[in-house]
C-alpha cells in the first residue's frame, strides 16, 4: 500500500538487475508510486545495509527500513529489539524482551503498525484482566516471518493514519518475488540465565519455503515458526507512596497516631512529604510458546494482472508463576521511629514499627495462563489498465483473541498467604535497593513454635480470580490508484475500515478463607515451599528474611477439595463486572500528486497530498453492581454484588479529519540530498479510553472519614484524537556505496493531547461504608470514650457496635477470648475484631451510606504540546578490511513536563516517553564470518502521570544494555551462530518524585542463543 516514489532511475534499475543474480535470501521492500523498486535481493551485513540505505535515500519523506538479512543477524528475540537500533526509535521491555516501540517520544499507542499496510487487530489482557491499547505488541511476532520493515516518520495522503510518531509496516514474503524453488530452514537453542524452574535449554525452529512456476504465472510460499522461552525475574517494588504536607499537629494523624514517635529531620512546616506504604520482593517464573505462520498464494496470468491470497496466524501463550514476600506499613501507633532526608520533598528513608500481638509477612502466589491468537485473511488485485493507469484493490478481514486459558476458567488465580509471626519491622529507603528487616516469633498467633518459620507458620488470607476474554476485530478495504505522465504521477484512493473490540471481564474479590490475620497456620502443609529469594538477587542484598512459593492454581484446588471449612464458598463464583463494547467506523479518501523535476542542474522530487477522514464511533458497557467491605483498619475492597442488577449505558460519538502533506527532496549533489516534510497526522485514542466504563476501583486503604482517598478510572467516548502539524527538515550524504552520514530536524505541534485528569466523582452507585451513619456514630463513641480517632478504633468500633453489642449482650466470642468487658481500644481487641476468618464480621456497605466519592482518573483533550527534536546517524564501512560502523542518537525535548513538587490533589498533564537515545554498532563480515556488537542506550524519562492516590508520576531510569551477533559459513548456504542479548546483564529501575520514592526494580540477566541455518 505504501509507495516510495523513486526518481533516480537508472541507479536503482542497475542495482536490481546486479543484486537479482545473486540468488535468494529476502525479499526487496515495497516502494511507491512507479518508478518503483521491486526486488533487492542482498546477502551478508553489508549487502543488507545498503539495501536500507538505498531505501531511506530514494524515498520521499524520512523513511528508514530494516531487510530480513539485517533483521536475521541482529542478536533479537523479535522485531522490537532490530527496531530500536533505527534512529528515533527507543523500545519498552516485558521480562527483558522488546514489547512496543516509541518513535521520536512518542510511545506504541501513538504509532500505527500495519502488515504489510493493513491494520491489524490489538487485543490484549494481563494476568486476567482485558486491555484496551491499540499498542501492538512485537512479542506477538516472530522475526523470522518477516522479509522487511519500513518506518514512516513523516506523513503521506496514502498511508493509513494513526501514527504521529511513526507508521511501521511489517512486511512478508511473496512467492513471485523470488522464482523457482527456494528454502531455508534454521534452528537455535536458547538459554535464558535468568530462568530457575523451567528448562535451561529452549528451541527455535523456523522455516520459509517459496515456490513459484518458471513462467512465474503462479507461486506458493509457506513461512512457519515455533519458539519457546522459559525465563525469571526477581525484583521489589512499592505499591504507592503517599504525599501529604506537613502539619506537626494534625497532618500526621494519616501516617501514625503515636505522640511518642521518634522523627529525625522532621520535614518544615507545609512541606509537602512522601511515605511508602510497602516494600515487596518479588519474583516471577515465565513460559511462552510462540508459533507464527503464513501462508501465501499469488497468480498472474499475465504480466499486467497479480492476485495474492495470504493467510497469516500468530499465538503466544504466556504461563506465569508470580510470588511476593511483601511487607505493609501498619500506621498508627505501631510505628516508633521515623526519618526523612533533606529532599524538596522530604520522603521517608527510614521507619520502624512494633507489634504488640503480631502481626503477618506476606507471600501472595500468583498462576496466570493466556493466550493471544492473531487471524488474518487477506486477498490483493494489482491491474494495470495500460502504460499510465494502475489500480489496487486490497480486502481483510482479521481478528485477534486473548483470553484467560487457566485452570477452573480462569485467567489468574492469586492466593495471598501470610505468616502471622512478625513483631517487628524496619524499612531502609534512600538508596538503590531498600531493604527490610523483620523480627520474628512463631510462638504467637497458632504458629507452630518450632523457632523456624516454616510452611508450618503459612495460613491464606484472601482468594482473588480474574478472568478475561477479549476479541478485536477489523475489516478493511483499500482501493488504489495511479494515474503516471511525464515526470509525475497521480495517486487516488479510498478506504473503509471498521474495528471492533469486545471486552468481557469476571472477577472473584478477596474470598476470605484465613482472612487477613492469618488465622490457619500450617494449612496446605508441603504444597507450600520454603524459598531463599535473597539467594535470588545477583547483584543486590535484601538482608535476611522469608520467602515461600507455591503453585497457586494447586493451592486453590486443594482448598476446594481438601480443605472442609471451605466446602460453602469455594469454588468460588466468578462475577461478570465488565462487559464493554467500542465499534470504530472510518471513511476516508485521498489524492496525492508526484512531480519530478530539475532545479538548475538539481534533480527534485515534490509529493502533496490531502487525505480525508470521517470516524464515527459507538460504545456500550453492561455495568455490574457493587459492594464496600470494610474488613480492617486498612483493608477496604470494593467487589461486584451478584444480587444486584446491571445496567447498560452508551454512547455516541463522531469527527472528521482533513490532513494535508507535503514532501519536496532536493539532489543538491550525486551525494547530496536535502529533504523538507510538512504533514497534518493523527493518532486515535485506545479503544479502551472510549468506552463508557468505569474500573480499578481502590478503596484507598483505609476510612474516608478520616480522609482516605478512593480511586477509579473512567473512559471517554468522546476523545478526539491527537492532531500534529509536523516539521522535518534533513541533510543526508552519501558518500560511497554503504557509507552515509545524516542529520534531521523535527517538530511536533500537537492539539487534543489525551492527559488525564482527576475528578471527584460517584460512580455507578458504589455506596461508602466507612463514612456513613455507622461510621459517624462510632466516631462520637470514641470522643466520647477519650480514645484516639484513627483507622484501627474507628473500625473496631463499628465491628463492636454491629456484631458484639447486642443489646448489652455480648457476642460469645468476644467473652471467649476477652471476658464479659467493654470495647476499650486496645490493639488486641482491634485484631481480635478485624481477625475473623471468613469475613464473619466485615462491614458491607448498605443503601443508607453516601455514595463513594472517588478521585477518577479520566482521559481528555484539554491540553496542547510542542515536541521537536533532532537526528544524527553514520554508517561507515572501512574499504574492504570487512569492519563497518553505525552510530546514531536521538535528541527529543517538549514544552511540558511533570512538577515533581506539584500538589497530590490535583492531576497533571506531561509528556510521557521523552527521551534522547544512542545506539553504536560495530560490525564485521569477510571470509564467511560475520561478527556484531551492539550499544543501545536510552536516557531517563516518564513513563506514567498520576499514578496511585497521589498524583505521583513514575521515570523509567536510562538504560543500556550490549548485544553480540556472531555466525560463520561452515560450508555454501550452511551458517552456524551465536548471539548474546543484555550481556552485561544490566537491572533496570524506575522512581517517582525523586530517585528515593523507588517504584521498582529488575535484577535482569543475559540471554544466549547458539543456532544454524541452511538454505537451498
Amino acid at each position: 500500500m505504501y509507495k516510495n516514489m523513486n526518481f533516480k532511475r537508472k541507479l536503482i534499475a542497475s542495482a536490481v538487475a546486479s543484486c537479482a543474480m545473486s540468488g535468494f535470501s529476502a525479499v526487496a521492500l515495497a516502494q511507491e508510486s512507479s518508478p518503483a523498486l521491486e526486488e533487492v535481493v542482498v546477502t551478508g551485513i553489508r549487502a543488507s545495509l545498503e539495501q536500507s540505505m538505498d531505501i531511506k535515500r530514494d524515498s520521499t519523506g524520512v523513511v528508514d527500513a530494516i531487510s530480513a538479512e539485517d533483521i536475521g543477524k541482529f542478536p533479537d528475540t523479535n522485531l522490537a529489539e532490530s527496531l530500536q537500533r533505527i534512529t528515533g526509535v527507543s523500545i519498552s521491555r516485558e521480562n527483558g524482551e522488546g514489547a512496543e516501540v516509541t518513535v521520536r517520544g512518542f510511545g506504541a499507542g501513538n504509532n500505527m503498525v500495519t502488515l504489510n499496510g493493513r491494520v491489524m487487530p490489538t487485543a490484549g489482557i494481563n494476568r486476567g484482566e482485558g486491555g484496551g491499547s491499540r499498542s501492538f505488541d512485537f512479542g506477538n511476532l516472530a522475526s523470522e516471518a518477516v522479509s522487511g520493515v519500513e518506518v514512516y516518520k513523516t506523513g503521506k495522503a496514502s498511508m493509513v493514519t494513526g501514527g504521529i510518531g511513526a507508521t511501521i509496516n511489517i512486511l512478508t514474503a511473496r512467492p513471485l518475488d523470488n522464482p523457482g524453488f527456494n528454502a531455508t530452514v534454521g534452528g537455535k537453542a536458547m538459554m535464558d540465565t535468568t530462568n530457575r524452574v523451567g528448562d535451561d535449554v529452549t528451541p527455535e525452529l523456523s522455516t520459509l519455503i517459496s515456490y513459484s512456476n518458471d513462467d512465474a504465472t503462479w507461486g506458493v510460499s509457506l513461512s512457519a515458526s515455533h519458539q519457546q522461552r522459559d525465563s525469571g525475574t526477581i525484583g521489589a517494588n512499592v505499591n504507592d507512596w503517599g504525599i501529604y504536607e506537613w502539619d506537626s499537629v494534625n497532618a500526621p494523624q494519616r501516617a501514625w497516631n503515636n505522640t511518642d514517635v521518634d522523627v529525625e529531620n522532621a520535614p518544615e512546616e507545609g512541606q509537602l512529604y512522601s511515605r511508602f506504604f510497602d516494600l515487596r520482593y518479588e519474583f516471577t517464573d515465565t513460559q511462552r510458546t510462540r508459533d507464527n505462520a503464513q501462508l501465501t498464494l499469488q497468480f498472474a496470468p499475465n504480466e499486467d494482472f497479480t492476485a495474492t491470497v495470504d493467510y497469516t496466524f500468530a499465538e503466544n501463550e504466556v504461563k506465569e508463576a508470580l510470588g511476593q514476600t511483601g511487607n505493609w506499613m501498619q500506621q498508627g501507633a505501631n510505628i516508633q521511629a521515623v526519618e526523612f532526608d533533606n529532599q524538596d520533598i522530604a520522603t521517608m528513608i527510614y521507619a520502624r514499627e512494633s507489634y504488640a500481638g503480631g502481626i503477618d509477612e506476606g507471600y501472595e502466589q500468583q498462576w496466570a495462563e493466556t493466550t493471544d491468537t492473531l487471524e488474518s485473511f487477506g486477498v490483493n488485485f494489482e491491474y494495470q489498465v495500460n502504460d499510465a493507469l494502475s489500480f489496487d484493490l486490497d480486502i481483510h478481514d482479521s481478528e485477534m483473541h486473548a483470553r484467560g486459558t487457566g485452570p477452573f476458567g480462569t485467567g489468574s488465580v492469586r492466593m495471598a498467604l501470610a505468616a502471622p509471626v512478625v513483631t517487628g519491622r524496619e524499612w531502609w529507603f534512600g538508596r538503590e535497593f531498600p531493604i527490610v528487616e523483620n523480627q520474628y516469633d512463631d510462638s504467637i498467633n497458632d504458629a507452630n513454635d518450632n523457632g523456624v518459620i516454616d510452611p508450618g507458620d503459612v495460613s491464606s488470607t484472601m482468594l482473588n480470580l480474574r478472568q478475561a476474554d477479549q476479541m478485536m476485530t477489523v475489516t478493511q478495504v483499500q482501493l488504489d490508484g495511479t494515474y503516471e505522465f511525464d515526470n509525475g504521477a497521480i495517486d487516488f484512493g479510498i478506504e473503509s475500515r471498521e474495528m471492533e473490540s469486545h471486552t468481557l471481564n469476571y472477577t472473584a474479590s478477596n474470598v476470605a478463607l484465613g482472612g487477613w490475620e492469618g488465622a490457619y497456620p500450617g494449612e496446605f502443609g508441603d504444597l507450600v515451599e520454603p524459598f531463599d529469594i535473597q539467594g535470588e538477587f545477583d547483584d543486590y542484598n535484601p538482608l535476611d528474611g522469608y520467602g515461600f512459593r507455591a503453585n497457586a492454581a494447586e493451592l486453590y484446588d486443594y482448598a476446594t477439595n481438601e480443605i472442609p471449612r471451605y466446602s460453602d464458598i469455594l469454588p468460588a463464583p466468578l462475577n461478570q463486572s465488565a462487559d464493554n463494547l467500542v465499534n470504530e467506523q472510518m471513511t476516508a479518501a485521498f489524492a496525492q500528486i508526484t512531480v519530478n523535476g530539475d532545479l538548475g542542474d538539481m534533480p527534485f522530487n515534490i509529493l502533496a497530498g490531502l487525505r480525508y477522514e470521517t470516524t464515527d464511533v459507538d460504545s456500550s458497557s453492561l455495568a455490574a453492581g457493587y459492594v464496600t467491605i470494610w474488613e480492617s483498619n486498612n483493608d477496604v475492597a470494593i467487589n461486584v454484588d451478584p444480587s444486584q442488577p446491571s445496567s447498560l449505558v452508551s454512547a455516541e460519538a463522531s469527527y472528521d479529519n482533513l490532513l494535508p502533506s507535503f514532501d519536496f527532496t532536493l539532489n543538491i549533489t550525486n551525494d547530496l540530498v536535502g529533504r523538507f516534510s510538512t504533514s497534518k497526522t493523527i493518532a486515535r485514542a485506545g479503544l479502551g479510553d472510549l468506552g463508557v466504563s468505569a474500573d480499578s476501583f481502590g478503596a484507598g486503604g483505609g476510612s474516608t472519614y478520616l480522609g482516605a482517598r478512593p480511586t477509579a478510572s473512567a473512559s471517554n467516548p468522546g476523545l478526539l484524537p491527537l492532531e500534529s502539524t509536523n516539521f522535518d527538515l534533513s541533510l543526508e550524504w552519501y558518500y560511497d556505496d554503504t557509507s552515509y552520514a545524516s542529520v534531521g530536524f523535527f517538530e511536533k505541534n500537537v492539539f487534543n493531547f489525551i492527559g488525564s485528569e482527576q475528578v471527584e466523582r460517584p460512580l455507578l452507585g458504589i455506596r461508602d461504608v466507612t463514612s456513613g451513619p455507622r461510621a459517624v456514630a462510632a466516631a462520637e463513641e470514641l470522643a466520647d470514650r477519650g480514645f484516639a480517632l484513627n483507622d484501627d478504633n474507628l473500625h473496631g468500633m463499628m465491628v463492636f457496635n454491629e456484631f458484639i453489642d447486642q443489646n448489652g449482650t455480648y457476642n460469645e466470642a468476644w467473652v471467649t477470648e476477652f471476658g464479659n468487658v467493654d470495647y476499650t481500644a486496645t490493639q488486641e481487641q482491634n485484631e481480635f475484631l478485624s481477625g475473623q476468618p471468613g469475613g464473619l464480621w466485615d462491614l458491607r456497605s448498605r443503601p443508607e451510606d453516601p455514595e463513594t466519592i472517588f478521585r477518577t482518573n479520566t482521559p481528555n483533550n484539554a491540553r496542547e504540546a510542542k515536541i521537536h527534536g533532532a537526528e544524527f546517524a553514520v554508517q561507515h564501512f572501512f574499504g574492504d578490511t570487512g569492519f563497518g560502523v553505525q552510530a546514531n542518537y536521538t535528541l527529543v525535548r517538549g514544552d511540558v513536563g511533570f512538577d515533581n513538587l506539584g500538589s497530590p490533589d490535583e492531576s497533571q498533564f506531561a509528556l510521557v516517553g521523552l527521551s534522547d537515545t544512542a545506539n553504536l554498532v560495530g560490525l564485521y563480515e569477510n571470509y564467511g564470518f560475520q561478527a556484531r556488537i551492539a550499544y543501545n542506550w536510552r536516557d531517563k524519562y516518564l513513563n506514567e502521570t498520576n499514578r496511585g492516590a497521589f498524583a505521583n508520576p513514575r521515570y523509567i531510569e536510562d538504560y543500556s544494555q550490549i548485544d553480540v551477533s556472531v555466525s560463520y559459513e561452515i560450508i555454501e548456504d550452511l551458517f552456524v551462530s551465536f548471539e548474546g542479548l543484555n550481556i552485561t546483564g544490566e537491572d533496570s529501575r524506575s522512581h517517582g518524585r525523586n530517585y528515593e520514592m523507588m517504584w521498582d526494580l529488575r535484577d535482569l540477566g543475559p540471554r544466549y542463543t547458539v543456532g544454524a541455518r541452511y538454505s537451498f
